[in-house]
């Protein structure tokens, strides 16, 4: 499939920042996801990640509802507990792109805690053909499908707009070498890293990579925490120059 990637996303290196949802009760989580997107918005990121990681689903509905109306930063949705959810949720609430962690099929029956529903999936791009999906491909957590890195590849690029890679697990630095060798099969197909970035290695990722998925590092290894200001503007200005 081709990639509507741009449609979605200005036409530079892309910083995209986790919004966890974590907090004691429903209101905490909204007030404290809006603090963070309005940090993420005015201190140069492009867009933020509405997911249900701390929270459930009605506080993401909760957050959607609550999104400030503006045109230069671009919201997506992750609902971790059913991805597909996410499709019918940024179609209501005006996001523009899905993220699911996984979107590949593997030659082995022990592939899932999350299993990939290809049938399913295809039913919701055809539903929604304008969002645009960022998809994992060799992503923390998900079991190896037994394919070669080529065919990973280009099955995750049939199915999706961009494709997002990280390292073992949240936090946790993806390896240069695999941005290299996944930009070495991907050619100029959209590219995310999505785990691990930080103030060391931003750079020398986002000369491979198209654009970043940050959260862990701007609060300080805890997803409990709120967004520290200084890591979003110390990120911006690595990548910005």
């Amino acid at each position: 499939m081709g990639s509507n990637f741009y449609d979605v996303f200005p036409r530079r290196k892309i910083l995209l920042g986790m919004l966890h949802l974590a907090g004691r009760d429903a209101r905490e989580r909204l007030h404290r996801a809006l603090e963070e997107i309005d940090i993420y918005r005015k201190e140069g990121f492009d867009g933020a990640i509405v997911e249900d990681y701390a929270g459930g689903v009605d506080d993401v509905v909760n957050v959607l509802k609550a999104l400030p109306k503006v045109q230069d930063f671009v919201f997506g949705v992750n609902i971790l507990r059913n991805p597909y959810f996410a499709f019918d949720l940024a179609s209501l609430y005006g996001a523009k792109f899905v993220q699911f962690d996984t979107i590949q099929t593997s030659r082995t029956t022990t592939i899932d805690p999350r299993k990939f529903n290809e049938e399913k999936y295809n039913a919701f791009r055809k539903k929604y053909p304008n969002i645009c999906v960022l998809g994992g491909v060799r992503f923390k957590y998900i079991p190896p499908t037994g394919k070669s890195l080529e065919e990973d590849i280009k099955d995750g690029k049939s199915k999706a707009d961009v494709i997002v890679t990280t390292g073992d697990g949240t936090g946790i630095e993806t390896p240069i070498q695999k941005l290299i060798d996944f930009r070495k099969e991907m050619k100029l197909f959209p590219f995310f890293v999505g785990a691990g970035v930080n103030s060391r290695n931003i750079k020398e990722q986002m000369e491979i990579c198209d654009g970043a998925i940050i959260g862990s590092y701007v609060k300080d290894g805890d997803i409990e925490k709120m967004v520290i200001r200084e890591r979003v503007c110390e990120l911006t200005a690595l990548v910005r120059g």
